[in-house]
């Protein structure tokens, strides 16, 4: 639970442990920098649209985090990790976003997997490494037939 520490709203208590309010929201200007992603090259955003995204996706993912963790608990696990994140997302009702996560998941385990591999082959054979840059791994448009709304991420 967090709990506001006297007048100053800058300072939180969570778990017994106190956080300064810095440390528990996202850096304004990568919020700021996504939500300008989806928006017309010409829209403005005001600082307090910046702000409320900033709390509200904090706290988003304090809650997914949360549930994801608690999940961990139960199963005697010290590490939270993607699946359990999906697993979270899907239990708190965001299948819509849980399902496309998992396959990007999947798919990124893929790719690292081929990418150990073939360092592991460059390393034994005493070839120079391959010194690919890393290409990243595009998440694309979550469509619903049934729902009305499509966004790229």
């Amino acid at each position: 639970m967090v709990d506001n520490i006297g007048s100053n709203s800058d300072i939180f208590e969570e778990d017994g442990v106190i956080i300064m309010e810095q440390e528990r929201l996202l850096p304004i200007a990568n919020v700021g920098r996504i939500m300008k992603q989806i928006l017309p090259p010409n829209a403005k955003l005001s600082k307090e649209a910046k702000e409320t995204m900033q709390e509200c996706v904090s706290e988003f993912i304090s809650f997914v985090t949360g549930e994801a963790s608690d999940r961990c608990h139960k199963e005697k696990r010290k590490t939270v990790n993607g699946d359990d994140i999906c697993w979270a997302l899907g239990s708190l009702g965001f299948d819509d976003y849980a399902k496309p996560l998992k396959r990007y998941l999947e798919r990124y385990r893929e790719l690292e997997g081929a990418r150990s591999n073939n360092q592991n082959r460059a390393t034994n054979s005493n070839e120079e490494r391959d010194m690919e840059p890393r290409i990243p791994i595009k998440f694309g448009v979550i469509e619903e037939s049934n729902k009305s709304f499509s966004r790229r991420f």
